[in-house]
């Protein structure tokens, strides 16, 4: 089927190879042509266009190649410098190619450290010294799972309306819903679970870290400070109650950007002694609080049957020390009855799936994924005791 759009392919690829996403490029395309379509469906379009327009070229075959021979020389670049090509040819037959060289992707990579240098290098901020009280023996386990920022969803397609404001203000409200309903308990440390798809893209081509289109409402950095910022909300909020320690979970949605955003929020708290960080790229992490062993895993990883085995082979000496196991698992976004996704009780280890507070989307809400209960989780674990109370916050 021909794609009607096609007669906008040059200008397509051009705003493609100045890094446009998909949104940008089809309101451009609304705006300079006044096209009466939504900007959703003409993304989806322009997605075809791009993915059947451009191919890479084999750079073990480069040399192989005359018509790039021919636009690298005329262009001064030579092929040692190349580290990808693109080509795709033009609606009047013309080659062309698009060129990224080692000096580019230094650029680019240079910017990039530079936008996230430039986020936190006015912020190291001074947080003074807070009394504790040393007779508290409960741990507060607060984990807002599949958060999802920068996601979109409209309420006439999918049923309700989900976006990067919508996101931020159901995890700080449902992180201080987890607090009122703490009180009564004397809180000793507090376990703050981050990642988890906190991202909902992972490049600036607007795809998951495999490569899948998502539906978005802005650009991957604008996406990036909101997750910062409310990240360090949370963590302001928290170390008021007690010390935080930080737990960051590499995720299928933002396994490379969830990653750099725990580091940058490791930066602006590192001068403050009651906050620790445990954001190392291993799939699962483990936390120990006197007789609990509690375990993080994305949820996309190892099956449920696996991870107490896993845990005990892991970690061994918390394993021998500890009475209360428990895996927290997470990318579900609910908890279901079916098969080996529902919470289970295994010999001396109990796993679980959290609810996330992220919308539907599109493609969930096509394949009928809809009517899940969004809520923010967590968990009281006491010293001695396990996990003695669970508060759930619903929206």
């Amino acid at each position: 089927m021909i794609n009607k759009y096609s007669i906008y392919r040059d200008e397509i690829i051009q705003l493609w190879n100045l890094e446009n996403g998909y949104t940008a490029i089809a309101d451009i395309l609304i705006k300079n042509h006044g096209l009466n379509v939504t900007s959703n469906y003409l993304r989806k379009q322009i997605a075809k266009i791009v993915n059947h327009s451009s191919s890479v070229v084999d750079l073990d075959n480069i040399n192989n190649n005359s018509a790039l021979d021919e636009h690298l020389k005329e262009r001064g670049i030579n092929k040692k410098d190349v580290v990808s090509v693109k080509h795709w040819q033009s609606m009047n037959g013309e080659l062309r190619f698009s060129i990224v060289t080692k000096e580019k992707q230094r650029i680019r990579d240079e910017e990039l450290l530079g936008k996230i240098k430039d986020l936190i290098s006015e912020h190291a901020p001074y947080y003074a010294p807070i009394e504790r009280n040393p007779q508290a023996n409960n741990l507060l386990v607060i984990n807002p799972a599949d958060i999802h920022i920068g996601k979109y969803a409209v309420k006439k397609e999918t049923g309700e309306d989900y976006n990067s404001k919508i996101a931020t203000e159901r995890v700080l409200e449902g992180i201080n819903g987890l607090i009122t309903k703490s009180k009564g308990f004397e809180i000793d440390k507090i376990l703050f679970c981050i990642g988890n798809d906190i991202l909902h893209i992972d490049n600036v081509y607007q795809t998951t870290t495999k490569g899948t289109i998502q539906d978005t409402d802005g650009k991957w950095w604008e996406h990036f400070e909101i997750a910062l910022d409310l990240y360090i909300k949370c963590v302001e909020t928290l170390r008021l109650i007690a010390p935080v320690d930080v737990l960051h979970s590499m995720s299928n949605h933002d396994y490379q950007s969830g990653f750099h955003l725990a580091h940058a929020l490791q930066c602006w708290f590192r001068t403050d002694k009651d906050i620790t960080f445990d954001i190392s790229v291993a799939h699962r992490k483990y936390y120990h609080y006197g007789k609990n062993l509690i375990g993080l895993e994305h949820g996309d990883g190892a099956k449920m049957d696996s991870l107490p085995l896993l845990m005990a082979q892991e970690k061994p000496d918390e394993w021998s020390k500890s009475k209360y196991r428990y895996w927290y698992l997470h990318h579900v976004h609910h908890k279901v009855k079916h098969k080996w996704l529902d919470a289970k009780d295994f010999i001396g280890v109990t796993v679980e799936y959290m609810r996330s507070p992220s919308g539907t989307d599109s493609w969930h809400s096509r394949k009928g994924y809809t009517g899940v209960q969004k809520a923010v989780e967590g968990f009281i674990h006491q010293k001695d005791s396990g996990q003695v109370a669970r508060l759930v916050h619903y929206f």
